[in-house]
């Protein structure tokens, strides 16, 4: 038993040594299109683990590339001003967008004929006709869109889908997401990121956008693609002084006819949060935050039996959003239908927003099917 336990852990770290090699001898050349997006930190601030190269970067405002030049240390040769003077300069596998939600559609227009596969930021687009625009496009030019969520590398997400799909808290009947923040205002989010985040038509809408995708995003993973029969959703703006164009709270209701779900997305909390309760009829799982999990099962009538759990981080490439791009454009990964990252997923997402939208305005609920 020794004997082959030491062989497997061989096994294992040569498996590993292979992958690292690889991804340092073949890295993707990957453009980032836009600064302004402050999730834009997670690549240029990213260790440099040899899988990803940065072969330029598209923003034209030059005060803004050059403060980051200086912080994160990359040559302003790498900077164009256009989308077309970065493709006539260089040869991307790949781009990640950074920009304002509304650039989504452009990116993809400009790339997918090219055959350059993209991944944007939550969410995949402003509205469903963008996105349904963007998915034409990925679909007739054979490229990867991916679209990134940071709730995607919670190791507490998947070990709760994990828990569901082997039956512990019984059948899944509701589930409660929450997330969000005190307000980019009131976080002092930089003026790039701010002027574009509380425009109506740049990011689509406020809180219902920003964080209402998450909920979205995570219910159409744990409910392996099944589109809500209803959503009922209102919003408001609590902080008119703040978000005088945009909603700055969301709840959204998913109707799903044997269980529903209650989507919590605010620029309202006093702590910012990116949390999900999971009730089945047998126990619940609390996803606390990134790495902290809590499982109930039920004892008698409010009595309970909890266990904690305090997760690792995933193992690459399922720990990054880049090094899983890289791997799915490689075919060293799969996407499962419905992943996180999936186009089939977000699209299902953007159905879900739109009709929150349409709900909040109407106060009507939109039935999907």
């Amino acid at each position: 038993m020794r004997c082959k336990i030491v062989l497997f852990l061989f096994a294992s770290l040569t498996m590993i040594s292979n992958i690292n090699s690889q991804t340092k001898e073949d890295p993707l050349k990957l453009g980032v299109i836009g600064l302004t997006h402050t999730h834009v930190h997670w690549i240029l601030g990213r260790e440099d683990i040899g899988d990803v190269e940065i072969v330029g970067i598209v923003e034209p405002d030059q005060e803004l590339a050059k403060r980051y030049s200086k912080k994160y240390g990359y040559s302003m040769d790498l900077v164009f001003n256009s989308m077309e003077e970065f493709l006539a300069e260089t040869k991307p596998e790949a781009v990640a967008a950074f920009g304002t939600i509304y650039d989504h559609l452009e990116i993809v227009e400009t790339f997918a004929p090219e055959g350059v596969h993209v991944m944007v930021e939550k969410p995949l687009a402003v509205n469903l006709d963008h996105a349904e625009k963007m998915q034409k496009l990925a679909e007739e030019h054979n490229i990867h869109l991916l679209t990134n969520y940071e709730t995607t590398w919670y190791p507490t997400n998947h070990k709760a889908r994990e828990i569901i799909k082997k039956g512990k808290i019984g059948e899944l009947k509701k589930v409660i997401v929450r997330d969000g923040h005190r307000g980019p205002k009131k976080l002092g989010i930089n003026k790039e990121f701010l002027d574009w985040l509380l425009d109506p038509k740049e990011n689509g809408a406020g809180a219902l956008m920003d964080f209402g995708c998450y909920g979205a995003n995570l219910m159409t993973w744990l409910k392996h693609g099944q589109t809500p029969k209803a959503v009922t959703a209102f919003t408001q703006q609590l902080q008119k002084e703040n978000n005088p164009k945009v909603d700055d709270e969301a709840i959204i209701i998913l109707d799903y006819g044997d269980s529903n779900a209650l989507i919590q997305a605010s620029w309202n909390w006093p702590i910012g949060r990116k949390d999900m309760e999971i009730y089945g009829l047998d126990g619940v799982v609390y996803a606390d935050n990134r790495n902290d999990l809590r499982l109930r099962i039920a004892e008698g009538y409010d009595g309970f039996n909890e266990k904690n759990f305090q997760l690792k981080e995933r193992e690459y490439p399922f720990n990054d959003p880049f090094s899983l791009f890289r791997a799915v454009i490689r075919n060293e990964v799969n996407l499962e239908k419905y992943d996180l990252s999936s186009l089939e997923n977000n699209m299902i997402v953007m159905r879900i927003l739109g009709a929150a939208l349409e709900s909040s305005r109407t106060g009507k609920t939109v039935y999907l099917d």
